[in-house]
C-alpha cells in the first residue's frame, strides 16, 4: 500500500508546473499576429515604395527632360529643366483657344507623400503601444501567473488530501470532511475569476483596439481619395507643355512660350499607384477580420481552464456581450499560449477526463488527479450503504 501511495506522490510532483520567477515572461507578445502583419505592411511598404522613387532618381538624373530650342546653351538648357520641374504646370489650349493650367504636383511629391503615408500609418500603433499595451502586459502578467498558480494550487490540494487519507484511521470521517469542502465550496480560489469579471466590465482595452483599427481603416479611406483625386488625374501624362519666359528667360524674343517637356519618372508613379492600391486593398479584409474577433468568444480557452476550481465563466453563464476588455485579454492569451504552460497539461486532462468511463464524477482537476492518485472522487458505495445501515 504504501509503495502506491509513493508512486501516487511522485507522479503529483511530477505534475507541478515550475516556479518561473525572475526575468520571466519577457517575451510577452502585445500585438497579434494579424495586427503586427498589418503593421509591418502598412508601414513598411510606403517605405519600401519611396527608397525605390529615390533610388530611380539618383540612378537616371532628373526625373524631367525639356526639348530645348536648339539655339538654347547648356546653362539655358538645364535652366529650362529646372524651371520646368520646380513648377510642374501643364499649360493646354481649351476649346475657346484659352490657356488652361494644370499642376502636375504629385509627380515632385511622390517620395514625401509616401513618407506621410508610413507615419500616418504608424500613429495606430503608436497610440496601442502607449495607451494599451502596458495595461495589457500588467493583465497578462497576473493572469497568466494565477492560471498557472491555480493549477499548482489544485495538485497542492490533491497531495494534501492524500496525505490526510493515509493518516486517517476511519475512512468515514474523511469523506465526510471531503463532501463538506465541496458543498462548502473551500476548493475554489476565486481571486482570478473575480479579476476577470472585472475585466468583462471594463472597456478601455477593447475601445483602443476599436479606435487603433478604425484609423487604419480611416487612413486607408484617404489613401483611395489620394490615390483617385490627384494620381489618377496625372496617371497617364507622360508629356507637358511648360512656359519658360520667366525669370532670365522672360525678355528674350526668340524663347518660344511653351517647351515640351516629359516626365521620366511616370513608370514610378504609375508602379506605386497601383501596388499601393492593391496592397492596402488587400489590407482592408484583415483589419475588418480583426474587428470581427471581437464579437465572439474563444471558448475554447475557457473551457479548458474549466478544469480549475475556480474558473467556471461557460458554466456559471457569466459570458454576455464580448465587446469588453476580458475578450481582448482572452485574444492575447491565445497569442501568448507558448507562456501558459498550465494550458498543455489541462488540454491533456480535457482528453482524458472525456475518455474516462466516470464523466459524471470529474468536474475539475482536482477530482480528476485524486483519481489518478488512487483516491475515488465521490464517497465509495460501500462507505454510504454502510452509513445508511447503521442510521435506518
Amino acid at each position: 500500500m504504501s509503495l502506491a501511495h509513493t508512486a501516487a506522490e511522485y507522479m503529483l510532483s511530477d505534475a507541478m508546473l515550475p516556479d518561473r520567477r525572475g526575468p520571466r515572461l519577457k517575451g510577452l507578445r502585445l500585438e497579434l499576429p494579424l495586427d503586427r502583419l498589418v503593421k509591418f505592411i502598412a508601414v513598411g511598404f510606403p517605405l519600401l515604395l519611396m527608397s525605390l522613387a529615390f533610388a530611380q532618381e539618383f540612378s537616371s538624373g532628373p526625373p524631367i527632360r525639356c526639348f530645348s530650342p536648339s539655339n538654347f546653351s547648356i546653362r539655358q538648357a538645364a535652366y529650362v529643366d529646372g524651371s520646368c520641374w520646380d513648377s510642374l504646370v501643364h499649360h493646354e489650349q481649351d476649346e475657346l483657344g484659352q490657356y488652361k493650367m494644370k499642376s502636375l504636383w504629385p509627380h515632385k511629391a511622390l517620395p514625401y507623400s509616401l513618407l506621410a503615408l508610413a507615419v500616418a500609418m504608424y500613429l495606430p500603433v503608436l497610440l496601442w503601444q502607449y495607451a494599451a499595451a502596458p495595461a495589457l502586459s500588467s493583465d497578462l502578467l497576473f493572469i497568466i501567473s494565477e492560471l498557472d498558480k491555480s493549477y499548482n494550487r489544485s495538485i497542492r490540494l490533491v497531495q494534501h488530501m492524500l496525505k490526510i487519507r493515509q493518516k486517517s484511521s476511519d475512512p468515514h470521517v474523511f469523506w465526510d470532511e471531503l463532501e463538506k469542502a465541496r458543498k462548502e465550496r473551500y476548493f475554489e480560489f476565486p481571486l482570478l475569476e473575480r479579476y476577470l469579471e472585472c475585466k468583462q466590465r471594463s472597456h478601455s482595452l477593447v475601445a483602443t483596439y476599436l479606435l487603433r483599427n478604425s484609423l487604419l481603416l480611416l487612413f486607408t479611406s484617404a489613401i483611395y481619395l489620394y490615390l483617385g483625386h490627384f494620381h489618377l488625374d496625372v496617371f497617364f501624362q507622360e508629356e507637358f507643355s511648360c512656359s519658360v519666359k520667366t525669370g532670365l528667360l522672360s525678355d528674350e524674343t526668340h524663347v518660344p512660350p511653351l517647351i515640351t517637356c516629359r516626365l521620366t519618372s511616370l513608370s514610378i508613379l504609375q508602379i506605386v499607384s497601383l501596388s499601393s492600391l492593391t496592397i492596402y486593398t488587400l489590407l482592408v479584409p484583415v483589419i475588418i477580420y480583426n474587428l470581427t474577433r471581437l464579437c465572439r468568444w474563444d471558448k475554447r480557452l475557457l473551457s479548458v481552464y474549466e478544469m480549475l476550481p475556480a474558473f467556471d465563466l461557460l458554466s456559471r453563464k457569466m459570458l454576455g456581450c464580448p465587446i469588453n476588455d476580458l475578450n481582448v485579454i482572452l485574444l492575447f492569451l491565445r497569442a501568448n499560449i507558448s507562456e501558459l504552460i498550465s494550458f498543455s497539461w489541462l488540454s491533456v486532462l480535457c482528453v482524458l477526463k472525456d475518455t474516462t468511463t466516470q464523466k459524471h464524477n470529474i468536474d475539475t482537476v482536482v477530482d480528476f488527479m485524486t483519481l489518478l492518485a488512487g483516491l475515488e472522487p465521490t464517497k465509495p458505495k460501500h462507505l454510504t450503504h454502510r452509513v445508511c445501515d447503521e442510521n435506518p
